[in-house]
């Protein structure tokens, strides 16, 4: 073989090896390019979750982000409690209910006058505990926006009448109602000295909203799960041992539950 054709051979070869080790880096470069991408991919996917999760955590029927108002002189956990009464009362009586709840507006129309009684005689605080049952489980915000409207009575130191006024006027479990502010501003007329430009803003406003929800929230952790839930000294009496409560027996249980105890200091609370 010439030297030349060896030559030739040589320059082929090395054509060769300088092909192949740069198709080699171009495939390096494209995996790498393309692990790159998957890598941008799944970061912005986990993006997108991240905004979407917080989004969900935001949203209407959420807690928004900050401090949730409570009303005036609201008490208990995360002051979710709206107490009546005597603050020294011996007894307390805890009232989970539902503005749109049927059964709640039986016992309220049952038991107002006894709760009231045992109130003005110092024997019990009443904490009220407001929850958006009804609107959970057939739609609508009736009990969202009326508990806010309570909230707000309580502001001016109207949260026992209007609640009244609430439950003596209750629409049907299936009308949402209360879910107009107009209405709800129309049954506050009922309640004198209720209707002050404070109070209908913070009707219109929702000021309250997310406070219910945190109530509601905190009706749904507590176990119960039906309203009205009614507690004497935290134990529940509305269904205890099968015997229905009546107004006599709460009578009954709260002066046992009170002998021997001096009773609270009572207040005036406004009527309608």
């Amino acid at each position: 073989m010439s030297h030349k054709n060896r030559d030739q051979k040589r320059s082929a070869r090395e054509a060769l090896r300088q092909q192949r080790e740069q198709e080699k880096a171009r495939e390096k470069r494209k995996r790498t390019l393309v692990v790159a991408g998957a890598v941008v991919v799944v970061l912005a996917v986990a993006a997108g979750i991240g905004v979407a999760v917080a989004n969900h955590g935001s949203g209407g029927s959420g807690s928004a982000a900050g401090p949730t108002p409570s009303p005036t002189g609201a008490t208990g956990k995360n002051n979710l409690v709206i107490p009546v009464g005597a603050a020294d009362a011996p007894s307390v009586l805890t009232i989970y209910e539902d503005f749109r709840c049927p059964a709640c507006d039986a016992f309220e129309k049952q038991f107002t006058p006894t709760i009231h009684a045992l109130e003005g005689a110092g024997k019990i605080r009443t904490e009220y505990h407001l929850v958006t049952l009804i609107d959970g489980n057939l739609g609508g915000s009736g009990s969202l926006t009326a508990g806010n409207a309570a909230a707000c009575a309580q502001d001016q130191g109207r949260f026992r009448p209007y609640h009244d006024v609430l439950y003596a006027n209750q629409p049907d479990e299936q009308d949402d109602k209360f879910a107009d502010t107009a209405t709800l501003l129309r049954l506050a007329g009922k309640v004198p000295g209720l209707t002050t430009s404070a109070f209908t803003a913070c009707v219109n406003d929702g000021t309250y909203k997310n406070w219910m929800r945190k109530s509601n929230s905190d009706f749904n952790a507590s176990g119960f799960n039906s309203t009205p839930t009614i507690l004497l000294n935290g134990k529940n009496i509305f269904t205890s041992g099968g015997t229905p409560l009546t107004p006599a027996s709460l009578t009954a249980m709260v002066d046992a539950a009170n002998k021997g105890k001096p009773l609270g200091k009572v207040t005036a609370t406004p009527t309608p």
